[in-house]
């Protein structure tokens, strides 16, 4: 049972930064706060949380699923949400972000698609082992060459 996101168990008060829009050479960032609700999988399979951030978008609400996979040691992490179910064209989930920790940070990589174009997706998790994780996405749009951090989230521990 590999035990990489049991820092993230719990309930979480989530200072959000996110680019108003991605990939455009924008410098304008809002800002909010949101809640998040981190449960374990049965039997080790990973976990979950919901994200719900009624001050930024009333009536959003979004869903990280997280799976861990034994045989490969890789997570892979899902978004779902209440606007598109996590779902593309066909009804099949969305390819997840892909990867692992190692020496205290995860990396998670993926492909995506915005505005009709390919590009790449990376979550970086950081300072897991206190009470103030912190997460990034990046996207690029040239192969990884260059990226550019669009979302960040602040963590700490809800009352």
């Amino acid at each position: 049972m590999n035990k990489d996101f049991d820092f993230y168990l719990g309930r979480w008060k989530v200072e959000n930064q996110r680019l108003k829009a991605r990939l455009q050479g924008c410098q304008e960032w809002e800002s909010f706060t949101a809640v998040q609700h981190n449960k374990a999988l049965p039997g080790g399979i990973g976990n979950y949380d919901d994200f719900v951030a009624d001050d930024w978008r009333p009536g959003f609400t979004g869903m990280s699923l997280r799976i861990f996979d034994p045989r490969t040691q890789l997570w892979s992490i899902y978004w779902l949400d209440n606007l598109s179910g996590g779902l593309d064209a066909r009804g099949y989930l969305q390819p997840p972000v892909v990867g692992r920790f190692e020496n205290g940070t995860g990396v998670f990589t993926g492909e995506d698609t915005l505005d009709g174009k390919p590009i790449l997706v990376r979550y970086t998790w950081s300072d897991t082992h206190t009470d103030t994780p912190r997460w990034e996405q990046a996207m690029s749009d040239d192969q990884g060459k260059n990226w550019e951090t669009n979302w960040i989230m602040q963590m700490s521990r809800a009352d």
